[in-house]
């Protein structure tokens, strides 16, 4: 499965230089993967209430390929790469047109209230696949 969340670069986005600042990156594709699962018809708090799962980021390897600016419109695009009984890792691009600006792969796990590593709710398990 695959997903587009298309943004715009707003004025607080950038660093004085113009260009978005580094750690923005990493909120785009939060925004994009949020609504990727929603899309999915994933309810998380639901989740959370129903099965006292939650969704935590585990590991994000990030490549910063070139720079997005003021006013921009970029897509980001999430795919999923691979799901195990507890974690997802999806692919995450920023792109301005055609153009890769940012790439990631992102490392999503479910734990339970204590923080524990925990299986994923068979419905998402169905959904991702």
């Amino acid at each position: 499965m695959s997903h587009r969340f298309e943004l715009r670069v707003y004025y607080e986005d950038t660093d004085l230089a113009g260009i978005v600042y580094y750690a923005n990156y990493l909120k785009f594709i939060e925004r994009a993967r949020s609504e990727y699962v929603r899309e999915m018809g994933v309810d998380q708090v639901a989740m959370k209430d129903e099965d006292g799962v939650v969704f935590a980021v585990r590991k994000v390897e990030a490549d910063y390929l070139s720079p997005a600016k003021f006013d921009d419109e970029l897509v980001v695009e999430t795919t999923t790469e691979a799901m195990t009984g507890a974690r997802i890792i999806f692919r995450q691009d920023v792109k301005r047109a055609d153009q890769l600006l940012f790439s990631a792969l992102v490392t999503i796990v479910a734990i339970n209230e204590a923080g524990q590593p925990a299986r994923l709710p068979a419905n998402i398990r169905r959904q991702v696949h």
